[in-house]
């Protein structure tokens, strides 16, 4: 059979651009033989008629130079006068003679001219001749005989009305030539025309039946792969029918639905393998499991896995062992570099053995047993560190397809075995936690009892003073069990300062596992809420916000509990410093003006005069507990007024009898529900409100309060407050004038941005006085400036961080900005995509609780081993205690935001580290 000979697309295509330009070649030698005639015809009128018109006026003109000449010399008798008449006596004969030579085509204008030279003729004959003759002889009498009888008038007037119908007949004859010559360019331009259809169809036709072969192939490459995203039917093939390049197409098409087909087949099962993983919560559980799916899926008939625990490789698990001998089969442990697997678990590479000795692994069934001829040890990688490692021993040689499956599925067992690990972990200090704290709970009631005891012994002292010798002894007895209690009370004490230690990194770490998906919830909420793309419709945009709002309170509630540890605990910090007064109003009118404006309340603030301009506090808590009264007013309060009130005043002094200490007494009055009186005290406590009522219809948390009393106390002021309910209430914050320097230091560990706990958010755009009402602009929306945009466009992030919920929030918020987003999930692969030039970022992004390398030294690494010592990074934790903005700062970190993010605060930190003036430009 002889091979199919093989006609490319290019061949094709040549041979249709070949048929057109022959076709194009046979128009243009038609059109140019057509041109050539019109041509003619055009030269023919352009010359020809021009002659005769230009000769028929030459003979008229010689006509009338004779007679104005004999005309003049027969007045004057000059003879100069005759010079005209004797140039057209000499040339009127040429020009008929020329033009009777051009009109020998038309008789009738022959005739005409013949008639014209006989009147010329008679006219010098009769009248030129003889008048001249007749003045030069001198005979006026004569001469002025032949003017009063002019014979020569008579030929003159029909010589012009000769030489005017001849001009006419040529013109006439002139635009009937024009007039035929515009019809045979009309009738060229329609053979054109036609010529031009026809070479389309006939283009179009080859084309068609060029593309034809062409398409016919596309058109079922494109329905397959139409139909296999539309089912996802991967078994269906392309039918090739030509021998050409788009065969070749549904060639390479076929081998392509073959390949993707199986790689859809091993993906399905390392997904399956993955969901399974999921489920075992033990260790040995988890690698029991894998062994099993690891033998069905890569048929391998058996394998031993050993897990890395304090620097040893400890056997956990094995597939297909001998029976009873499991426990016995190879070491239980081994040593880093002992071995294969040792040396496999040092280098962190796989290691491959292939004809193995007979008796080196016995491979046994029911029926029988043999050797296994193929071992692979391959190790169990996390982030960098060897975790676990697996042999593998089996019939046959493992074929590079199956060693890269392998690789996968071994990256992620490496992921479930760290998880499961480190869920185990997690759950073994949660039970010795439990334990701990009933152990102290115990000890504390057995000082409850103790404490009981000595109180009974104190009073049996009291009753029996009479006997003083006695209670001498008593007592001195009693101050020895006093002693030892009071041992005892400090061991407790210690035990509860340790198990306060415990409470509060339990909380920051809840804290930190809490804001780590309520920061992903915030930014994704918010871009949601914004909708600028206007993909959701009114209801789902309220949704949006409806999320986000309830973020902002679960933030809210987070920070009041880690608020009132730290006063439990005794770690609040305070910094006494000049408060200056007069900023105070701007300062809330800043936070409430806005709020007030919404709800329709009047707000205002007053100073009393006699106020010195500073007070000795701290400023940040004393902003914190305004906010907290001014909100608390500002919530219950649907009508009237709300006002905050500066005074000086004089209280009774606690320390000195007699005597009164100058205060500033800061007084929040409201017209609001007010507040019972016997209720009064309890709106104090922690979680504590006036009545349940209140809290489901105003809701909060009842910590307010709480927090801003003990606050007070750190300030060496109080809080007091009246109320009518129904008619409103007034909290008065009293501070001293004049602090006095204490010993007492306080050390605290809250968080960087704890000054938010319990404040409103301060509206964006918005002035002390007039805030910004515009309703086309979104509240959550950031505005930039022409400028800002630019600075911010095509900038590259580098955003490192380990937990997947961030990344992608803030790659979406960022890129909405025209951001490029580039991430890394830990210190490592950050280092390695800066020192490649994988990554050449203008700010990082940098999250500092990372697993084995976290942000600290991440940060050090590239400002020292890479000297990127301008390279703006932003340092980004949930679990953000006040020393580690100082930790981060001296690491190389150029500035710090705690989560959750809010993206407004984020945009301005990076325009401010992005400026030209920090870029140097």
């Amino acid at each position: 059979m002889l091979k199919r000979r093989r006609f490319t697309i290019r061949s094709k295509i040549l041979i249709g651009y070949l048929v057109v330009v022959l076709l194009f070649g046979a128009v243009l030698l038609v059109l140019t033989a057509l041109i050539n005639t019109l041509q003619k015809e055009n030269d023919f009128i352009s010359h020809h008629d021009l002659d005769v018109h230009n000769l028929t006026n030459s003979i008229e003109k010689a006509v009338l130079d004779m007679e104005t000449g004999q005309r003049g010399f027969m007045l004057t008798g000059n003879e100069t006068y005759l010079e005209p008449y004797i140039q057209g006596l000499a040339q009127w004969n040429s020009h008929y003679e020329a033009l009777y030579e051009l009109v020998n085509d038309n008789r009738s204008q022959q005739l005409s001219l013949e008639n014209i030279k006989t009147h010329i003729t008679r006219w010098i004959e009769v009248a030129g001749e003889p008048s001249i003759e007749l003045k030069r002889q001198g005979d006026q009498e004569q001469v002025l005989a032949f003017f009063q009888s002019d014979p020569g008038k008579t030929e003159i007037d029909l010589l012009r009305s000769q030489l005017t119908n001849f001009r006419n007949t040529e013109i006439a004859l002139t635009e009937a030539r024009v007039t035929d010559l515009a019809a045979r360019s009309s009738t060229l331009l329609t053979v054109m025309y036609s010529l031009w259809g026809m070479i389309a169809i006939l283009s179009v036709l080859a084309a068609i039946v060029i593309s034809g072969n062409i398409i016919k192939t596309l058109r079922d490459v494109k329905q397959t792969i139409s139909e296999i995203y539309k089912g996802g039917n991967l078994t269906q093939r392309i039918h090739v029918r030509t021998n050409d390049e788009v065969g070749d197409l549904g060639n390479e098409t076929n081998k392509l639905l073959d390949t993707v087909q199986e790689q859809n087949r091993t993906k399905d099962r390392i997904t399956e393998i993955a969901t399974l993983m999921q489920n075992p919560t033990t260790l040995e559980g988890l690698s029991r499991r894998f062994l099993n799916e690891l033998a069905m899926l890569l048929d391998i008939p058996y394998s031993v896995l050993y897990y890395w625990k304090d620097n040893r490789l400890l056997r956990v698990a094995a597939y297909a062992a001998d029976g009873d001998k499991e426990r016995s089969l190879g070491k239980v442990s081994l040593a880093p570099g002992e071995g294969l697997l040792g040396q496999s678990a040092n280098e962190q590479r796989m290691l491959r053995l292939n004809d193995l000795p007979q008796n080196y692994i016995r491979i046994s069934s029911g029926l029988g047993h043999a050797p296994a001829t193929s071992l692979t040890v391959i190790p169990v990688i996390f982030e960098g560190k060897t975790i676990a490692v697996i042999e593998l021993a089996s019939m046959k040689q493992l074929q590079d397809s199956e060693i890269t499956l392998l690789n996968e599925v071994i990256d992620i067992f490496g992921v479930s075995l760290h998880s499961t690990v480190t869920r185990m972990e997690l759950q073994q200090l949660y039970d010795e936690s439990q334990v701990l704290n009933e152990e102290l709970q115990a000890q504390s009631e057995k000082l409850q009892v103790q404490t009981e005891e000595m109180l009974s012994q104190t009073e049996e002292l009291q009753m029996q003073t009479e006997e003083l010798y006695m209670l001498n002894e008593r007592l001195e007895e009693q101050k020895n069990v006093a002693e030892s209690s009071a041992s005892e009370l400090a061991e407790v004490a210690d035990q509860l300062r340790t198990s306060s230690g415990y409470k509060s990194e339990f909380l920051a770490n809840m804290s930190h596992e809490l804001r780590t998906p309520l920061n992903s919830m915030l930014i994704l909420s918010e871009i949601l809420a914004e909708n600028k793309n206007q993909h959701l419709n009114k209801e789902e945009q309220k949704y949006a916000s409806v999320i986000h709002a309830s973020g902002k309170d679960l933030l809210n509630l987070i920070n009041d509990i880690l608020d009132l540890s730290k006063v439990e605990a005794g770690e609040m910090e305070v910094d006494f410093n000049d408060v200056y007064l007069d900023s105070l109003p701007e300062m809330m009118n800043q936070y409430f003006l806005k709020t007030a404006e919404q709800k329709g309340i009047d707000f205002r603030i007053q100073l009393h005069s006699n106020l010195p301009e500073t007070i000795i506090s701290d400023e940040m808590r004393l902003h914190q507990i305004l906010r907290n009264l001014l909100s608390n007013a500002f919530k219950f309060t649907k009508q009237g007024e709300v006002a905050l009130t500066i005074s000086r005043v004089n209280l009774p002094s606690a320390t000195k009898k007699g005597q009164e200490d100058e205060v500033i007494a800061f007084s929040v009055s409201d017209t609001g529900i007010g507040i019972a009186e016997h209720k009064l005290v309890q709106i104090f406590d922690a979680f504590k409100q006036a009545d349940g009522h209140t809290a489901r219809k105003y809701g909060g948390t009842g910590l307010g309060l709480s927090i801003s009393q003990s606050l007070a106390s750190l300030l060496g002021g109080s809080i007091s407050a009246t109320s009518r309910e129904g008619e409103g209430s007034v909290f008065t914050l009293f501070l001293p004038l004049h602090h006095d320097e204490q010993e007492d230091v306080y050390d605290s560990r809250l968080f960087a941005n704890e000054v938010a706990s319990t404040a409103p958010q301060l509206p964006e755009n918005t002035s002390s006085r007039v805030p910004h009402t515009s309703s086309d602009i979104s509240p959550n929306e950031m505005l930039l400036t022409p400028l800002e945009e630019s600075l911010l466009r095509g900038r590259q992030v580098l955003v490192v961080d380990d937990d997947i919920r961030n990344v992608y929030a803030l790659a979406n918020a960022l890129e909405r900005y025209d951001m490029r987003v580039i991430t890394a999930q830990n210190g490592y692969e950050c280092l390695e995509m800066l020192e490649s030039g994988e990554a050449k970022p203008d700010i990082i992004m940098m999250d500092i609780m990372m697993p084995e390398l976290d942000g600290y030294e991440t940060t050090r690494q590239i400002r020292n081993r890479l000297n990127l010592t301008s390279l703006p990074i932003i340092a980004l934790t949930a679990k953000a205690m006040k020393e580690d903005r100082d930790k981060c700062l001296a690491a190389g970190a150029s500035d710090y935001i705690s989560k959750p993010l809010n993206m407004k605060e984020v945009i301005s930190r990076m325009k401010l580290w992005l400026s030209h003036e920090t870029l140097g430009i």
